[in-house]
């Protein structure tokens, strides 16, 4: 399973983030529930754990969680196929 998510920062880059097995299991462990459970709630602090943990998994920043953040202006789906 994989979802993509697609990030606009301050400075006005954009990128797509592909979150894969590793940083869904790492989401349930964070926050101690399922994945499934993104289809039912959605929540932006979910969406945002998701999309920086794959970033900090695949080397696209060395940032920690809270100094990542700062740097986020809007965060969405993908239209791209997550394969």
């Amino acid at each position: 399973m994989r979802i993509n998510l697609h990030i606009q920062f301050a400075d006005g880059t954009s990128k797509t983030i592909t979150c894969s097995a590793a940083d869904l299991v790492a989401f349930e462990d964070k926050f101690g529930i399922s994945v499934t459970k993104l289809a039912e709630e959605t929540r932006i602090g979910w969406l945002l754990f998701l999309a920086w943990h794959s970033d900090k998994r695949t080397g696209g920043t060395k940032a920690d969680y809270e100094k990542w953040l700062e740097t986020v202006d809007t965060i969405g789906e993908s239209e791209e196929d997550p394969k």
